[in-house]
């Protein structure tokens, strides 16, 4: 990713940052200046975030890695302790974590739809409260939800998770309405179908049916994704509110 911000001085939290986009984000957050905190779930993904940080390190950048269950409040609310004890500030908050399976609404596990619903839409809600106050102390915040185009154009086999995504999109918008009169901006990022370790348990017919609705002709690279969030973390964002940018090859219009 060649794009060019300045984020010297900025702390950024990005949930969900061990693989896929979240890795990509943070490592651009981090060329660009910023002090970047890799979020990862669990022991599973230690190595991975691990890695992340040290490919940061040797770019030049700085930050740290910090376990937490986006989806469980104390986890958060311990992640957020660790960050003040480490770095005191926090300017710019990527709510990024994800799951994903695909499965026909008849056949769906209850406990399958609420454990999406929970990453997703909880996820959200509970780093963004505990963001917030830090943003208002400074008066300076940079919110950015990973949502979906699916929120807008729906996939069948994935309801709960177009469900959730378009849930993050309403969310950032009233979040938006609330902190307006403040130097505090939430938007969203709904990226097409990207080439990440999220897309390993979708069966391959399901793959085919995405990639012939891209005009593109392709699934996106993380590459081709991270610029919108190093814009939205960026000054030159100051008058997004409440907006989605959608790199996604001309899957949805919005």
């Amino acid at each position: 990713m060649t794009m060019v911000v300045d984020l010297s001085g900025k702390v950024a939290l990005v949930t969900g940052a061990s693989s896929g986009i979240g890795a990509g984000v943070a490592k651009a957050l981090a060329a660009n200046g910023a002090e970047v905190f890799v979020n990862y779930p669990n022991l599973a993904e230690q190595a991975n975030a691990e890695r992340v940080l040290e490919d940061i390190i040797r770019a030049g950048g700085a930050g740290g890695i910090v376990e937490a269950d986006v989806s469980n409040e104390a986890s958060v609310l311990g992640m957020f302790e660790s960050i003040r004890s480490r770095a005191a500030h926090l300017h710019i908050m990527v709510n990024n974590a994800g799951i994903a399976h695909s499965s026909p609404v008849e056949s769906m596990a209850l406990a399958d739809f609420e454990r999406l619903m929970a990453v997703h839409v909880t996820g959200t809600f509970l780093c963004t409260r505990a963001a917030l106050p830090l943003f208002y102390a400074q008066d300076w915040g940079r919110l950015i939800n990973t949502a979906s185009q699916l929120a807008y154009i729906g996939a069948p086999g994935f309801t709960h998770y177009t469900a959730a995504k378009g849930a993050i999109l309403s969310f950032t918008r009233s979040v938006a309405l609330e902190i307006g009169s403040r130097n505090i901006t939430a938007n969203c990022v709904a990226p097409g179908a990207t080439m990440t370790p999220i897309l390993d348990g979708v069966p391959e017919d399901v793959l085919t049916a995405i990639r012939a609705n891209i005009p593109a002709g392709r699934l996106a690279e993380v590459d081709d994704i991270v610029g919108a969030y190093l814009f939205l973390a960026s000054d030159e964002s100051r008058h997004f509110r409440g907006q989605c940018l959608s790199p996604n090859g001309g899957d949805a219009f919005l």
